[in-house]
């Protein structure tokens, strides 16, 4: 049966191979913004990385101070959200940004701005955000057809709580204005979302043998429309 940990491997397996990738090479200056309460943020802290958690909420931000306690380590966690992240945590500051499922909930033109004020010149962006092709599919396949259809061409948001849905060629648009230079693109649950999560907990293996699927195509891409969520890493020029 798989164990909560290897669930979320499924999810976040391909995500972490990049980033990890990408900072190879010694400790950085990481803000992870909408961190909540460390998942990313925790983790990067063992590897030797100085990390502050921007969140607003502050039972995200105490969850997270908990976690980084039992861990030991030095996670700073900060109140607040894109329209103050110059103030919070200053200009040129960070040599790495995490925005992971932000974008979707926030005006992305103003948070990219201000995204590439606090990184410093050549300094990396790692954004995930939800893509519309696989919530189109996602809808269709519960036999919401209307809903499917309508959600085509429209990038206004879904709702309050699930926020907008991004192609890649949107996301491309709006980096290009905020000064940032696209390196890699990864498709993210291409397959995790489609398989019954019966088979996954319960089929010995199943679990690993998905995570090295999705490892296989995150980066074809004739695979990349069907991904839940993509993964863009960009540079600030």
């Amino acid at each position: 049966m798989a164990t909560r940990e290897q669930r979320g491997s499924v999810r976040t397996a391909v995500v972490w191979d990049a980033l990890e990738a990408a900072l190879a090479g010694g400790p950085r200056d990481v803000v992870d913004l909408g961190g909540g309460t460390g998942g990313f943020a925790v983790r990067l802290a063992e590897s030797g990385h100085r990390v502050r958690v921007v969140d607003p909420s502050p039972d995200a931000l105490a969850a997270l101070a908990r976690r980084a306690k039992e861990a030991d380590l030095d996670v700073v966690g900060l109140q607040g959200d894109v329209t103050d992240l110059v103030d919070v945590v200053g200009a040129g500051s960070a040599d790495v940004v995490l925005c992971h499922g932000v974008l979707e909930v926030v005006d992305p033109s103003l948070a990219l701005a201000r995204i590439g004020e606090v990184l410093r010149p050549q300094g990396l962006l790692s954004l995930v955000v939800g893509q519309r092709h696989a919530a189109v599919l996602a809808r269709a396949m519960a036999g919401h057809f209307q809903q499917a259809l309508g959600l085509l061409d429209d990038q206004s948001a879904v709702d309050g709580r699930t926020g907008r849905r991004f192609t890649a060629g949107e996301l491309e648009a709006l980096l290009a204005p905020a000064g940032f230079v696209p390196t890699a693109i990864h498709g993210v649950r291409v397959f995790a979302d489609l398989v019954p999560a019966a088979l996954v907990d319960i089929e010995p293996g199943a679990a690993a043998a998905l995570v090295e699927l999705e490892r296989a195509v995150a980066d074809r891409a004739e695979y990349l429309p069907l991904a839940t969520q993509l993964h863009l890493l960009a540079t600030r020029g």
